[in-house]
């Protein structure tokens, strides 16, 4: 299993009978592949995050250069 099938396999609709195969070939990929393990840990911390419903404390100036970046985006997306 590649790591782009894996990525793929994450967004299908699987049944039941299927997924326990499925999830055995997840675990052999995951265990040698180090930028899947980071992508599904990354995953794991953001359901964290929002389960927990704690808001994330954004670092200072972060939140102007992002709203900045949004706008000049949608500037550039939307002219006039």
């Amino acid at each position: 299993m590649t790591c782009e099938e894996l990525l793929q396999a994450l967004n299908e609709v699987i049944d039941d009978q299927s997924a326990l195969a499925l999830y055995r070939e997840f675990a052999e990929h995951l265990a040698g592949c180090n930028p899947c393990q980071l992508v599904v840990d990354n995953i794991r911390k953001t359901i964290q995050l929002y389960k927990a419903g704690e808001p994330y404390q954004m670092p200072a100036g972060f939140q102007d250069r992002f709203r900045d970046a949004l706008r000049a985006k949608w500037k550039t997306k939307f002219p006039g």
